[in-house]
């Protein structure tokens, strides 16, 4: 039986894989040459594999893990959740 926090995990695996097929679809039409479509691509598979994660993992396991991950790598976590903030407000101000 899925729970509604189920749904929500479903729902944020497909919109990743969503953008990651859209990254791969225009990669190759992007500026800055075979470095940048390379890139491209790689981020396109990290997106693939961060939804097949939220697909597998229950929100308990993901808690956790990201609790280890903060425990291992401060900085990088602070990091990532800067950007992840910064992103975050330039959509929601974007017009």
């Amino acid at each position: 039986m899925q729970t509604p926090m189920d749904d929500k995990r479903d729902t944020v695996a497909r919109g990743m894989d969503s953008a990651a097929s859209a990254l791969h679809d225009r990669a190759e039409d992007l500026p800055g040459g075979e470095k940048v479509s390379a890139a491209a691509h790689a981020t396109a598979n990290a997106l693939e594999n961060a939804a097949d994660y939220v697909r597998d993992q229950d929100i308990e396991a993901m808690i956790a893990d990201v609790r280890d991950a903060a425990k291992r790598h401060p900085g990088a976590v602070l990091l990532a959740a800067a950007a992840a903030g910064f992103l975050l407000a330039r959509m929601l101000t974007r017009d």
